[in-house]
């Protein structure tokens, strides 16, 4: 199977959404589409950039996306690659290219004098979770809590 890794075009945007759609389904959360390849073309390609991305491409298709942001740890009082989403198509998983991702990830990080890379997955990725052990991953355990900024106080406590 034949693929390249390389950088998001703005071209890629509205295929990368159909792929955040997908990814969404697969790991059972909410997405909504609307108006996410005007945000995203802001945050990957605007003179500050918040959030960076690439693709694997093949046959001119693109199969799948990853996307990662650096960030700062308090306690390490050092910046980490925050691996954000990593989706690949059903068929183009078990090819080792999560392999040269995170070879690819390791080598951005290392540039960028960052203490580590991070990422989650949900809890039933077993076949993600079993990946990331043999590459050299450390999984922690803890809750991921949520504040929606536009939902209303009358909620009850």
């Amino acid at each position: 199977m034949e693929y390249i890794i390389r950088e998001c075009a703005e071209k890629d945007l509205p295929k990368i959404v159909e792929l955040c759609s997908k990814h969404s389904e697969f790991e059972k959360a909410k997405y909504d589409p609307t108006g996410k390849v005007t945000l995203l073309k802001k945050a990957l390609f605007s003179e500050r950039p918040k959030l960076f991305c690439s693709v694997v491409e093949s046959s001119k298709n693109l199969q799948g996306y990853f996307s990662y942001t650096f960030d700062y740890s308090t306690w390490d009082a050092q910046t980490f690659l925050y691996l954000d989403c990593l989706y690949l198509e059903p068929e183009f998983r078990g090819q080792r290219i999560g392999k040269i991702v995170f070879e690819n990830l390791r080598e951005i990080a290392k540039q960028n004098e960052c203490v580590n890379i991070q990422w989650q997955t949900p809890i039933f990725n077993e076949r993600a979770i079993n990946f990331y052990n043999r590459i050299g991953g450390t999984g922690k355990e803890k809750v991921r809590f949520f504040i929606d900024i536009n939902q209303t106080d009358d909620k009850p406590k």
